[in-house]
């Protein structure tokens, strides 16, 4: 049975959460503070999380910061709150997906199981030296990316950039978390340089003729992705 943690301050919101839940099969644990959450976590195995992000004491924010700190489980940020500036944040912190209050139940669903397959793709066995998503395979051993019969070299920064984004398919990262992730620094390189540098990944497999448009896509405002 698939276990998922809910974090919210507010009584009803637990419960009805729960109610949507149940009846689609995932076993429910509740908590109204995230202080209680993280000590759960450390102490109980769990698939999912969905945290609240307006709680007193320690916000959704700080608990889903904390959590990332020991635990790579997935974490759907649920808020009132629904600025681009609050997305940005939940995904800068380590949240997989973000749900608007209030929400529609299917809505909540189809994200739940969205985040589940995306994660548990994450841990399939796969070639050592391969990593595959759909027709696409980067090739660790000679830092090219395969697409069929095609087969193209790549720089440093290129085979990293897609590693990142294609070891998480579907998930939007943002230029800060690449810049941390490809060129291990968030200061002292200016972060338009992943605009510069996924611009030219595209225009060289463009020129190679792999269907990259499709795929490796831009989440405006936001940053990138690699859709399956």
């Amino acid at each position: 049975m698939t276990n998922i943690l809910i974090v919210d301050d507010e009584a009803r919101m637990l419960n009805l959460i729960e109610l949507f839940l149940k009846p689609h099969g995932y076993s429910c644990v509740k908590v109204n503070n995230g202080h209680e959450a993280i000590q759960r976590i450390k102490k109980q195995e769990f698939d999912l999380v969905l945290l609240d992000i307006m709680m007193p004491e320690m916000s959704g924010w700080e608990t889903c910061e904390k959590i990332r700190s020991f635990q790579t489980l997935p974490i759907i940020m649920l808020t009132a709150r629904d600025t681009k500036a609050d997305l940005i944040k939940g995904l800068e912190l380590g949240a997989d997906d973000y749900l608007t209050k209030p929400f529609d139940e299917d809505v909540l669903l189809a994200k739940i199981k969205a985040v589940l397959r995306r994660h548990r793709n994450e841990f399939q066995t796969e070639d050592a030296h391969l990593l595959t998503r759909g027709s696409f395979s980067l090739d660790y051993e000679s830092y090219t990316l395969h697409h069929g019969e095609k087969q193209i070299s790549l720089t440093m920064k290129e085979f990293k950039l897609l590693e990142a984004l294609m070891k998480k398919p579907e998930r939007v990262f943002t230029r800060q978390q690449l810049l941390v992730m490809v060129w291990d620094s968030s200061f002292e390189t200016e972060i338009r340089t992943v605009d510069s540098h996924i611009r030219n990944l595209r225009d060289k497999l463009r020129s190679a003729a792999f269907p990259i448009e499709d795929h490796l896509s831009t989440v405006w405002g936001i940053g990138y992705q690699w859709k399956v």
